[in-house]
């Protein structure tokens, strides 16, 4: 057994015992009294990102009328950052809080892949490597941000926010009377000042359980700092020493005996609980505010997943046969960028991906408009070589690109070449809950090729090519819509649908094999623009009936109930619900596979996430990676968003081509928010449905019955996978190796006895250079798991801020089950340049008026360089933070050989004060601020450079005249 295997093997052992976890509580709080890593994080992003707002709002002239407070709703920011005062479309904050949650999972993530690392949350004293995760994990936010790595830099972020958030739980800052944030954790260019050292006693043994007046005094009279030890195997500590505590902790067994820890209100100083984690918000959003100095105020709410709208994602075939399809995506996508552009409703972002045989890509993702058409528009058909094409290549890079829960569409005529990365482009499917439609044009309608000369008809799929793009549409909720080229521009109304705001689905089923069924589902007052979509063989029938008993056959393309439009399998209805709330009723007659998916417009939704229970005292839990395992207890983390008055009465797993449905138990946890457990969850596939009703004041009626369905389906197995990286940033040159495990369960826990042989894929969606055995056995004696190591190389010249997706499957011997683990990896270059930008002042000159009236007739100049030393990687940008005068740039070189950028800002004297912030090329900030002040006369004034030293983030020394009209400070932020 290799030495990683072994670490891993300890890792499970440990987290498989009670009150392993010694942080914040992760993700809930069940006394209803702790502050838990989800509340902090999420009560710092929403604060920052509604400060980010308000200064925007400012800035434009506008109102922006919301407190800011620890009151704060994903839905109150979202409505806030998104008035304009004129807009009347329908608000949903489900992409706000999807992105939320993907921060304060990965915040909880680092308690299982780091559980025993000191430095991840600054136990044993380690306040330098406490401090150096810090700052790696920032420069990659930072890097992945830059270039556009958005759900990248939220993953690391939130890992970077678990380290921060700690130091206040696990030292004694709190203890120390700090009031604010200790700065120097995320300034890596300032000293850690006043740091116990290894041989200072720090505390002496609590007295009868209480430990209250643990640490000495001569430790608080100092001023020094510390932090608890934390050991599961060893009771050795230094000499005199505080641990964390805890039961689980085995230094604090050793004198002095208890701890220091904050972690809950039972912890040994639980009564600075809740101060802690005060200071816990306040840091984080401390360290918000330097990625926004670093990336500007745009890019920051990009980052906070802060968008009315999703991303315009296309997938497309390049080859010979595709001109009209290239044709008709051009138009489509045209038409939504020009009728959305400037509105809240315009796509957040665009993404392209070409694709034919042999190759796929490149990758476009830009929030351009006019780039995303010039990148359209480049595309022609041409080639393609034998028929197949890399479909599903293209298709892997645009999952892993676009953020959560995108709607993705690809348009090919052409069967996929690469139809082994199936279980790959599932798993990302799952994982990612984007949906993913087909737009497939000249589907034969028999199982043979058609034989003839003519280049085109030979290159049309058959029935079972097609059926690879219907299954993996069925698994994501997209469709796999089969037309004519001729019928393609009708067909394509699906994008434009999906393009509206807050789009939600009420119901959504698919029969394969076909059989003549009975389909209800429920239509609340909160929906709007709903719309019904029938696919299948053209024999289908169906018939429509509302709640208020009208019906409606599908012969009528017209009719009281919905109008209907056709094209290839697809049956579109846009329905007619005004007053018509309550229970409708679809039947369908057909004996061949077909899928009934309603949509609708409506700010009530929710989102879902698989999480996993940590038996033990704390019993929290953490996000599931992978596939549930057949027959054991499934849990779901439930939010719903667009109401404060919804009362959620059932949610169900219920297997939408079959019969089967499990009823969960509903736990509310607050704030909208619902733990739901499932027990003894069959083999098979699930998606979930959400019913109850809601009394808010946008329904039609006063109370209404309401009922949502998720689209991505959920897939039960026998097969765990697990797999860990021992770190997630990787230096470009680097290798990095990833140690799994594989076994075979039954009723939901590993079978000890079992055992086997499993076939191994692994796959990256960056193409880069990989190694893995293609089978592990559980071989008898082995518990009944299989060990296997991945091996992933990144080449030297990748680019800092790229991220890797790395997907690994195991598939049993029969190939009738396989489960997954995904790896999120971000490549980062070696932090080398941790110092700030110099601002030094050159001159400040003004001619303005002591009377205010007269200021807009008069100007004030400031004249000051930048620069980021000789060893620095150089400025990348100037920006005016506050001001609304004129900046000017050039660049010189100085003394030293370093480049200087010299600035000069004018303004009226109506606005006289400017800052001015400057990042280099690695995101380090430094800012600079002026400020002109009346003068009796107009002559310029000019002062000397001025020259200063700053330590613990604040100004030392400056030189100053009484006689100056203008004063300038530099600060660090």
């Amino acid at each position: 057994m290799t030495a990683g295997m072994t670490v891993v093997l300890m890792m499970a052992a440990g987290l498989s015992l009670p009150g392993l976890v010694h942080c914040f509580q992760p993700l809930f709080s069940f006394n209803g009294n702790s502050t838990t890593h989800r509340d902090i994080t999420q009560r710092a992003v929403l604060r920052k990102t509604a400060e980010v707002c308000r200064d925007i709002a400012a800035s434009e002239g506008r109102d922006f009328s919301l407190t800011i407070d620890d009151s704060l709703s994903a839905g109150k920011v979202q409505e806030a950052c998104s008035s304009t005062g004129t807009s009347t479309s329908l608000l949903s904050s489900v992409i706000f809080q999807t992105s939320i949650a993907n921060m304060y999972f990965s915040n909880a993530k680092v308690d299982v892949v780091f559980a025993l690392s000191e430095e991840h949350h600054f136990d044993d004293e380690t306040f330098q490597g406490g401090r150096d995760v810090i700052t790696a994990g920032v420069a990659a936010v930072k890097a992945s941000v830059k270039l556009e790595n958005f759900v990248a830099g939220r993953w690391t972020l939130g890992r970077v926010c678990h380290t921060l958030q700690d130091f206040y739980s696990h030292s004694n800052w709190v203890e120390l009377g700090n009031k604010a944030p200790y700065s120097a954790l995320i300034r890596p260019d300032q000293p850690l000042e006043n740091l116990a050292d290894v041989s200072t006693p720090t505390c002496r043994n609590c007295t009868g359980g209480n430990c209250d007046n643990n640490l000495l005094p001569d430790l608080l009279q100092q001023g020094l700092l510390t932090s608890g030890y934390f050991n599961i195997f060893s009771s050795a500590k230094p000499a005199g020493k505080c641990s964390h505590g805890g039961s689980f902790d085995q230094t604090s067994r050793q004198d002095p005996v208890g701890g220091i820890s904050k972690d809950d209100i039972g912890s040994s100083h639980g009564s600075l609980h809740h101060t802690a984690a005060d200071l816990a918000v306040n840091a984080t959003m401390e360290l918000l505010e330097d990625i926004r100095a670093a990336v500007g105020d745009k890019n920051f709410l990009r980052l906070m997943g802060l968008s009315q709208s999703s991303v315009l994602c296309f997938v497309i075939d390049t080859t010979g046969s595709m001109s009209d399809d290239i044709a008709e995506a051009k138009r489509v996508s045209f038409n939504i960028i020009d009728s959305k552009r400037g509105t809240q409703q315009e796509p957040s972002a665009y993404i392209l991906v070409p694709f034919n045989d042999p190759g796929f890509g490149p990758l476009i993702i830009t929030t351009n408009a006019d780039v995303f058409k010039d990148n359209i528009n480049k595309l022609s058909a041409s080639g393609g070589g034998d028929i197949p094409e890399k479909c599903l290549s293209g298709l892997q890079l645009a999952l892993t690109a676009a953020p959560p829960s995108s709607e993705i569409f690809v348009f090919t005529d052409a069967p996929a070449k690469d139809a082994h990365l199936k279980s790959t482009i599932t798993a990302l499917i799952e994982s990612t809950k984007s949906v993913v439609t087909f737009m497939l044009t000249d589907v034969l309608a028999s199982r043979r090729r058609r034989r003839n000369s003519d280049r085109l008809s030979s290159r049309a799929m058959n029935q079972m090519d097609a059926q690879l793009y219907r299954d993996l549409a069925q698994a994501s909720g997209g469709q796999a819509i089969e037309v004519t080229k001729s019928d393609l521009s009708v067909a394509t109304s699906v994008i434009e649908d999906s393009s509206a705001s807050a789009v939600v689905t009420v119901f959504q089923v698919v029969r394969n094999p076909g059989r003549p069924d009975n389909f209800t589902f429920t239509v609340d007052g909160s929906l709007r623009n709903m719309t019904a979509y029938v696919t299948g063989a053209s024999s289908l029938t169906f018939n429509l009936t509302s709640s208020s008993g009208l019906s409606q056959s599908s012969s009528q393309s017209s009719g009281p109930l919905a109008s209907s439009t056709t094209a290839g399998n697809l049956r579109r209805l846009s329905l007619n619900t005004d007053n018509q709330t309550g229970s409708w009723q679809i039947s369908v007659d057909s004996n061949s596979p077909y899928s009934v998916k309603v949509t609708g417009q409506s700010s009530v939704n929710f989102i879902f996430n698989l999480v996993e229970a940590h038996e033990g005292a704390h019993g929290d839990f953490s996000l599931k990676e992978g596939r549930p395992l057949s027959g054991g207890n499934v849990s779901l983390l439930v939010s719903v968003t667009g109401s404060n008055t919804l009362t959620v009465s059932e949610v169900t797993l219920f297997d939408s081509s079959g019969p089967t449905e499990v009823n969960g138990s509903v736990q509310s946890i607050g704030s909208g928010n619902f733990l739901v457990t499932f027990s003894g969850v069959p083999a098979g596939n699930f998606v979930v449905r959400l019913k109850g009703e809601d009394s808010s004041a946008t329904s039609r009626s006063s109370h209404s019955s309401f009922q949502r369905q998720a689209s991505t389906q959920i897939r039960t197995s026998s097969i765990s996978v697990t797999a860990q990286a021992n770190n997630t940033n990787v230096e470009p040159g680097s290798t990095i190796s990833i140690p799994f495990t594989v076994a075979t369960t039954t009723s939901g826990f590993v079978n000890t006895s079992a055992t086997g042989t499993f076939t191994v894929r692994a796959n990256n969606d960056r193409d880069y250079t990989s190694s893995s055995p293609s089978t592990v056995t559980a071989a008898a004696g082995s518990g009944g798991t299989a060990n296997g190591t991945v091996t992933l190389t990144v080449p030297g010249s990748a680019v800092s801020g790229t991220d890797v997706t790395l997907t690994i499957e195991a598939e049993n011997a029969a190939a009738s089950d396989v489960n997954y683990a995904v790896l999120r990896l971000s490549v980062i270059a070696k932090v080398t340049d941790t110092t700030r930008p110099v601002c030094q002042v050159i001159s400040t000159s003004t001619n303005c008026s002591s009377s205010s009236p007269l200021c807009s007739s008069s100007k004030w100049e400031f004249v000051a360089n930048f620069t980021d030393g000789v060893n620095g990687t150089g400025i990348d940008s100037i920006t005016v933070r506050q001001g609304n005068g004129t900046l000017n740039t050039s660049t010189v070189a100085g003394v030293g050989g370093e480049n200087i950028t010299v600035i000069n800002y004018s303004a009226s004297c109506c606005a006289q004060n400017v800052e001015l912030t400057a990042v280099d090329n690695v995101g380090n900030v430094g800012t600079c601020v002026g400020q002109a002040r009346e003068s009796t006369t107009a002559a310029p004034v000019t002062t000397a450079a001025v020259n200063t030293t700053s330590t613990g983030g604040h100004t030392l020394s400056m030189s100053r005249c009484l006689w100056l009209t203008a004063a300038v400070s530099l600060l660090w932020k």
